[in-house]
């Protein structure tokens, strides 16, 4: 947890600002953000499967590229 204690005569402000620095430096957003989208992992078939349909895809772009039609 990052604790930030306003100095005397700060304006709030710069408060404000010394508090997002040291909540960016701490590293929190971080994996807030991995865990706000986490997913779960793939097993290996999921993967493969995957990893095919992407190539299908890239070749099929390819082919409509060849053509003109993309």
């Amino acid at each position: 947890m990052v604790k930030v204690k306003k100095r005397e005569g700060e304006v709030t402000g710069s408060l404000i600002r010394r508090f997002s620095r040291s909540v960016q430096q701490s590293g929190i957003l971080l994996e807030v953000r991995k865990k706000k989208f986490y997913q779960k992992p793939k097993n290996k078939k999921q993967r493969r499967q995957s990893a095919l349909r992407k190539l299908e895809l890239k070749k099929k772009y390819e082919q409509l590229k060849k053509l003109g039609k993309a």
